[in-house]
């Protein structure tokens, strides 16, 4: 059993909230964590690297000039490789890179990843994002007062607020998804967690079945 204390946005303590973090897994596996980390990277590679073949160069197919009787070495068409202007001799041509691990692998993934921030004590806990309208000011205020304006945040919601996220995208190293979204890149990725108690008790019941790849 853990209990965490509950913010407002000023900063001050407003509650606490306890919960037994064996809802959300067992336990932590790296090498799991490692691979699922590593098929979102891959995912995210662009793999559009293209050059020319040598058929695909513009020119004659002849030889340039006959084999022999110039005493000059042997030389094929101007679309050769080891010519300047030629054709690429094994060519580069567009890849997807993205591969899937198994669907369940990369449920309990994002579980794990979400109670390895629970164990470095990463997260931090508010009662509810209030936000009237997009000012960044208002959310770099709040991330000052709750202490974590010195490293990366992923603030995570329980639904997705269009005023929350115009406010936060300026900030540099901030992020903002809804519990339903999270995946274990994501939480990875930024140093704090800071989450709403709507978003945490969406968590604690999430089965992975709205598990979502990272745009």
């Amino acid at each position: 059993m853990v209990s965490l204390p509950v913010h407002n946005q000023a900063g001050a303590q407003v509650g606490t909230y306890e919960f037994d973090l064996n809802e959300i897994a067992a336990g932590v596996n790296k090498q799991l964590l490692h691979d699922v980390v590593v098929m979102y990277e891959a995912s995210k590679r662009v793999g559009t690297a293209r050059s020319r073949s040598r058929g695909e160069i513009v020119g004659s197919t002849k030889k340039l000039y006959k084999q022999k009787g110039t005493g000059r070495a042997r030389m094929g068409p101007k679309r050769s490789p080891i010519r300047r202007g030629g054709g690429h001799a094994f060519a580069k041509v567009p890849k997807d890179w993205s591969y899937r691990l198994p669907r369940k692998a990369i449920q309990l993934a994002t579980r794990m990843a979400l109670l390895s921030k629970f164990q470095d004590d990463q997260v931090t806990l508010v009662d509810s994002w209030n936000v009237s309208e997009p000012k960044t000011k208002v959310v770099v205020n709040a991330l000052k007062a709750l202490k974590v304006s010195d490293r990366t945040c992923l603030l995570a919601i329980e639904a997705h607020s269009p005023v929350l996220v115009k406010s936060a995208r300026n900030i540099q190293e901030v992020s903002v998804s809804t519990a339903s979204d999270l995946n274990a890149y994501d939480l990875l990725h930024q140093r704090q967690l800071v989450l709403t108690k709507g978003a945490l008790d969406q968590l604690r019941k999430l089965d992975g079945s709205a598990e979502k790849a990272p745009q």
